[in-house]
Order: structure tokens, then sequence, then C-alpha cells
């Protein structure tokens, strides 16, 4: 007897069969299913999950092209399409029906939010008064259109600082996709600007207006644009009857927007299935609701069903236990409890070193004692809170020739606003340097290319003079703020002055230039803080500036270039880069109050939670070993080359004695241990004594 044939749908668990062949097979061919909810925890297998409940559809008579799969990314929803093609196509072809390429041309409507809403409104165009041949421009264009506006509107030349372009469409995105009015938007999310609320009103009206009068559509106006379509009864009825079946992947990163066009479109539920684990929604600042996910359930009648997926295929055991712990102490969620099919007697580590520069030592220790092993460099991530938190581990990696690549922003030598600070130093040690002079020329106020090239012009008549540069004739209006740079420039040029306490000077004087040129200014600082603390390690200006020139971290942004070509090289990202994501080693930095949680969540209980599921999406990246290292203390960077002023971090409020006790806690760096001294003589005093005859 031939025995039956491998079944892909066999290798599933019982949670995830039970979510791929939910509802009732109908007679005549197809599925009836009502709402479904499939809450997937990290590692469990979720596009796999969904993979096989779209090949389960089509295989039990769904027409393909009645299937809509909406995704965040054009990628996953081929990836998608990929693992449906594969796992369906292989039954069909036995059955004698669609091949797998067929089916991938039948699966039509798969694709990301804002590409579906492109394709639609096209259809729907004549009844939504649009013309089918909109255009849609990027982020790019409509950050240009708007600051266009803005300028024609007089808010470029207002006495007080008006948000620049890209803050302003910032402000506009997460309003249209939130839903919240815009006072409140401000009020919550951007309230540097509240008082601009009037004006930005005038803004975005006139931006609607001109995109409209030149049919253009914006990247959020195709969901706009769609979420406006389903409020009509008729054209939501209409669309809803292409589609027997809707899915959406990533549910707990969909905005209110987005969540209320699903329900728009399917108000009783019938076909929906949405796949997402609410503990890593991580993408408040994208305006993604939590609330989508968390009260999906209830938004039908009856209530949707939910099927959890808590069988982790990545994690040792002692790594969930550690998750699941830090995960119980939160609010209100979808609660479940990893459960791994790899157990390992190594415990996940709590390590508290004495500061940033033993942290990055301890880091790299580990990192090359496993290459010794034969672990691979690229085996190992390093992940944190904000960019800026890699910077000392980037200059130690690069001292100990270990190549790595950096997502979630450019490196921090690379980044603008650290640049600009350097070539401020850069002008100071070289005068004749003309690249780094008209770099820092343009950053005063009011001063573009042209004037920039005639001050640089007289600046080499006078023999490169940081005191004929002060002799340059510059308007009226930047004359005050003209003579504070060149006073910065002819201290910095003084041989007298010295090196400890220069970028000091250069920070005070480069601290408005920073607010008025970037958006966000708050969360540069922390670059420039960390460029003063690396600079008290080196006793000239010049060996700072050539050591940090000649042998700097390698520059990747999304992708590397120089690492690519080493053999191997070590992960850094962010957590929020990081999320989909796994290693066999990771380590967390600074892992301390102020960082998990962020101090700019304090007081907000929604953003405390966030910050707890950040660092819960951070700890279920690591497959065999986890290190979160806390540092004891922080350097004071205004200070001398040898100073010692800190401040101490508080552990972690997420660091419960629950979470603790399911780690092996460890010390690295300043605790050595006390030294042992010989027996002391046979001799005794009075101490006590002594002490209280002092007074």
């Amino acid at each position: 007897m031939i025995p039956p044939k491998a079944n892909s749908f066999d290798t599933l668990n019982t949670a995830q069969r039970r979510a791929a062949t939910f509802g009732r097979i109908t007679p005549g061919g197809g599925v009836a299913a009502g709402p479904l909810l499939i809450v997937a925890g990290a590692g469990t297998g979720k596009t796999n999950t969904l993979a096989h409940r779209v090949a389960h559809l089509v295989l039990n008579g769904c027409d393909p092209a009645r299937i809509m799969m909406l995704t965040f990314t054009r990628r996953a929803a081929q990836e998608m399409i990929k693992r449906t093609q594969t796992i369906a196509g292989a039954a069909m072809a036995d059955r004698g029906g669609l091949s797998g390429r067929d089916l991938a041309s039948r699966l039509a409507w798969a694709g990301t939010f804002h590409s579906i809403g492109n394709r639609i409104l096209r259809l729907y165009a004549k009844h939504l008064g649009l013309s089918p041949a909109f255009t849609v421009q990027d982020r790019a264009d409509s950050a240009d259109l708007i600051d266009v506006i803005r300028h024609e509107l007089g808010f470029s030349h207002t006495e007080k600082r008006f948000p620049r372009k890209d803050t302003c469409l910032a402000i506009y995105s997460y309003r249209v996709n939130t839903r919240l009015p815009l006072k409140q938007t401000l009020d919550e999310q951007f309230p540097w600007v509240s008082e601009w609320s009037d004006e930005l009103t005038r803004l975005y009206r006139e931006y609607v207006a001109r995109k409209q009068k030149n049919n253009i559509l914006d990247y959020d106006d195709l969901l706009l644009y769609w979420h406006a379509m389903m409020q009509n009864e008729a054209l939501a009825r209409s669309l809803a009857r292409n589609f027997d079946h809707v899915l959406v992947d990533e549910y707990q990163d969909t905005s209110t927007l987005q969540g209320d066009i699903l329900l728009a479109m399917k108000p009783d539920g019938a076909g929906v299935t949405v796949v997402g684990d609410d503990a890593q929604a991580i993408y408040s600042f994208r305006a993604a609701s939590v609330e989508n996910i968390l009260g999906f359930a209830e938004r039908y009648t009856p209530k949707a069903d939910v099927v959890i997926l808590a069988q982790n295929y990545r994690s040792t055991q002692p790594i969930l236990d550690c998750a699941n712990a830090l995960m119980a102490d939160g609010a209100r969620q979808h609660r479940k409890t990893l459960i791994g099919s790899r157990q390992s007697a190594q415990l996940p580590l709590y390590v508290t070193l004495e500061d940033a520069a033993a942290q990055a030592s301890y880091i790299a220790d580990k990192i090359l004692q496993t290459r010794e092993t034969g672990g691979l460099l690229r085996r190992h991530a390093v992940l944190f809170r904000s960019s800026h938190h890699s910077d000392v581990l980037e200059i130690e990696l690069a001292r100990r020739n270990i190549p790595f690549v950096k997502y979630g922003g450019l490196k921090f030598l690379e980044a603008a606003h650290v640049k600009d600070l350097l070539s401020v130093l850069r002008w100071a040690e070289n005068p004749r340097n003309a690249v780094s002079g008209f770099r820092v020329l343009k950053l005063l106020a009011g001063v573009g290319p042209a004037l920039a090239g005639q001050a640089l012009a007289h600046h080499e008549a006078g023999g490169h003079s940081m005191q004929s540069l002060a002799g340059f004739a510059v308007p009226a209006a930047l004359k005050p703020e003209f003579a504070r740079f060149c006073a910065l420039f002819q201290k910095l040029a003084d041989p007298q002055t010295p090196w400890p306490g220069q970028v000091a000077l250069a920070r005070e004087w480069y601290k408005p230039q920073l607010e008025r040129i970037y958006d966000a200014a708050w969360t540069r600082v922390g670059d420039l803080e960390q460029l003063e603390q690396l600079s008290v390690q080196y006793a000239t200006r010049e060996r700072f500036l050539t050591e940090l020139t000649l042998d700097p971290p390698v520059v990747v942004g999304d992708q590397s270039r120089r690492a690519s070509k080493d053999e191997d090289y070590v992960i850094l990202s962010t957590i929020h880069s990081a999320k989909g994501q796994e290693w066999d080693y990771v380590y967390v930095l600074n892992v301390a109050d102020g960082n998990f949680p962020s101090e700019f969540a304090a007081g907000k209980p929604d953003m405390i939670e966030e910050e707890r599921r950040l660092l819960y999406v951070a700890m279920t990246r690591a497959r065999n070993e986890l290190h979160l290292c806390a540092p004891l203390k922080y350097q004071i960077t205004q200070q001398s080359k040898h100073g010692d002023a800190h401040v101490y971090g508080a552990k972690s409020r997420f660091m419960s004695d629950k979470v603790l006790a399911c780690m092996q806690k460890t010390t690295y760096g300043s605790a050595n241990g006390v030294g042992q001294l010989g027996a002391a003589v046979d001799s005794n005093i009075d101490l006590f004594g002594q002490i209280k005859d002092m007074w």
C-alpha cells in the first residue's frame, strides 16, 4: 500500500492548524468564516500560519481573485504570495487544478494598504470626483510643496521659529492617520509647536487645496480618500462585494484610519482575518494604534474568535521565561505565555557595568570570545533604544577591528549635526580648510552659499586669519550673530586656549543653530554630548580629529558597503529596526530608567507600556543568549579631560524581582574584587575613643 503524500498542513501545531483552517467549508465551494484574530507571539510562525490560511481558502474553492491580503511592505506581500504558492501549488497540481504560477497571478489583490488604496481609488475615481489619472507624490515632494506654501504664507519669516517643512508634514500625517483633532495632535505629540495651531490650519488648508487643484494625492491621501469613500454605504457595499476574504498582517501596526477602513468594508466581519501581536506594538510615533488589536474582537457582534499562537520556535525557554515575566507585569493585553521548543541551561544575563566604556569593552570581549570558538560575527546583534546609544561601542569595535553594520539611522560620525560640529573644530584646526569653512558659515542664519563664498574669499585674502574674518561686511541683521561667531573662532584658534573644553565651547555656539536647522533637535543632543565625552580621551585637538578621520567606524546606513566586503560583521540596530529579525546572541544596551523606559515616556501610562513592549521585542530577538547591559554611571560631558563627574543610572523599573529571578546576575568592569593584605601586627588602638576626643 502506498502511503499518502505528506501534507504541509501536518507540520502545523494545533493552534496554527485551527487558525489556518478556521471556518466552515460550504457545499458549493468556498469557506464561510466570521471575524478571526490570530494573536501570534514572537517567533510562533505567524507568516507561515497566514500563508497556510490563504492556501486553505484556495484549496477549498475560494477564488484567489476575491481574496484581499493587506501587508505593510511590498516585500511582505511578495513573501506571502510565494509561501502560499509553495503550499497550495503542489496540492492543486495533484488535483489537476491551478498551477502555482496561475495561483500567484490570480492573487492580484495582495499588497500594502497604500498600493491597494491607490488601485481602488482609480477604479472608483468618477464616484469620488477624482480624475483616474491623478498623480501620487512621495513624501519628499509633499514636504517641498508644504515648504513653498509655508514661504508664500510668510511663515518662513516669522519673528519666532516656525516648524520646518518635515515637521509640518509629520504633523499632517499623524493627524490624518490617528484622526485626532489638530490641537490634540499638537498637545500630545508636538507640544513645542502648539502655539502655531492657527497658522498650521491655514497651511494645511492651502496644501489640500493646492493638491486638489493639481490632481495630486500624497502618501496619506491614499488612505484618507479610501476612508472617506467607505463612509458612503453604497460605495462601501459595492467594494465589499468584490471580496470574500480580507486578511491583514501585522495588525498591531495599523493606524486608527486603517482599522476604520477595514471595519467599514466588512462591518459584520465576514471573511476578515487579522494577524498580529499586541506585545510587539511599538510604532505609536508612526500613528499606529495598539487599540486596533486589543479591541478587535469587541468591534463585532458576536465577538470575533481569537486564536493565540504561543509555541515559540526561535528562543530557548529561559529567554522566553524572562520575556514572559516582563509582560506579566504589563497592563491591558492579550495574555499569553510563550512556550519554547528548545531547552537550555544558559539563563539570560543581567550585566552590571561601571559605565558606557565598560559596556563597550564587555560586548567586544564576548563577541571575540565567541568568534574564536567558531561563531560568526553576524550571529551577534547589539540593540539599543536610541541611535546615539551605540556611539562609544562603535569606537570600541573600530579600535578592535571588528566590522559592523548599523541599522536604524546613520552612523554617529556621519550624522549631519555631528559633521557640523566636527567641521567647526576642523576649521579652527586648519583655517585653510575651505570645505569645513563653507559648511560652518552656512550654519549661520541668513548665510547662503553666495555669502559664504564671499566670506571665504575675504578670509583667504586676509591670510586665513580669524581676526581678518571679523572684518568681513555682513548685512546689518547678521552683525550680532556674526560677531559672536568670530569671537568663538578667535578663541578656538588661539594656541593658549586649552583643548579640554573646546568641544563645549563649540556646542554652546552650535546649540541655537541645531534647534533652528533640525527638527526634533532634542533627539540629536545625545550625539553631541557623546562626541564631547569622546574628545577627553585625546591629548590634543589634532589627535582627536586625526584619529576619527583615519580610523572611523564603518559608514553604513541600511546597507553596508565596506563592511560587506569583510568576511563577517556584527549587527548594530535600533530595536524598532530589529523587529522581525533574530540572532543567536543579542546584547541590549543601557537597560536603565531613562532609556527603558525612555525619559520622554514619564508620566504617560500608555507610553510606559509601549516602552515595556519595546524591551520585550528586543529580548525576543535572541535565539541562544541574551545580555541585558546596565551601566551604573553616565559621564557628565561638561568637564575637563581627567574629570570624573557622573550621575548614577537608576535600575530599570522593568527589571522587577520576577524578571531578575529568571536571569543570571553578573558584573563587569570595576568589580574586580578586593585585594588581600597581610595579617596585622599584634597591636590595638582605641579608635572610637580617639574619634570622640576630636570633639
